[in-house]
C-alpha cells in the first residue's frame, strides 16, 4: 500500500521556524521526486518546493526562496521542508506528494498524495 504521512507542523509565532516531514512507503522512493505543496482558505493549491529523486534538483516558489530548503533522504525514505522565519501568509495545509522522476509544477501530475498537515504562523 503507497503511503505518504506529513508531520511537524503546528502553531508557530511568525518569525519562527519548524520542519515538516514527509514519510513514504509502497513505492520505489528513490524513483520519485517529492514536492511539497499548500492550500490556504479559499486560495488555490500551490507547489512551494520540490526535489527531483537524486535529490540533486531542487525548486522553490518565489513566495519562500530563501527561507525554506527542502531534502530528501532515501535511506529513510522521507523528503523534509525546513521552514525558516515563518510569515503568516505561509499558513495553509502542507501536503506532500510523490512524481516519477522529475519535479512538475502541476499538482496533476503527481501520483500520490499525503493527507496533509496544518502550519499557521501567528502574528
Amino acid at each position: 500500500e503507497v503511503q505518504l504521512a506529513e508531520s511537524g507542523g503546528g502553531l508557530v509565532q511568525a518569525g519562527g521556524s519548524l520542519r515538516l516531514s514527509c514519510a513514504a512507503s509502497g513505492f520505489a522512493f528513490d524513483d520519485y521526486a517529492i514536492g511539497w505543496f499548500r492550500q490556504a482558505p479559499g486560495k488555490e493549491r500551490e507547489r512551494v518546493s520540490c526535489i527531483g529523486s537524486s535529490g540533486v534538483s531542487r525548486f522553490y516558489a518565489d513566495s519562500v526562496k530563501g527561507r525554506f530548503t527542502i531534502s530528501k533522504d532515501n535511506a529513510k525514505n522521507t523528503v523534509y521542508l525546513q521552514i525558516e522565519r515563518l510569515k503568516s501568509e505561509d499558513s495553509a495545509v502542507y501536503y506532500c506528494a510523490a512524481k516519477r522522476s522529475i519535479c512538475s509544477t502541476y499538482g496533476a501530475a503527481y501520483a500520490y498524495w499525503g493527507q496533509g498537515t496544518q502550519v499557521t504562523g501567528e502574528s
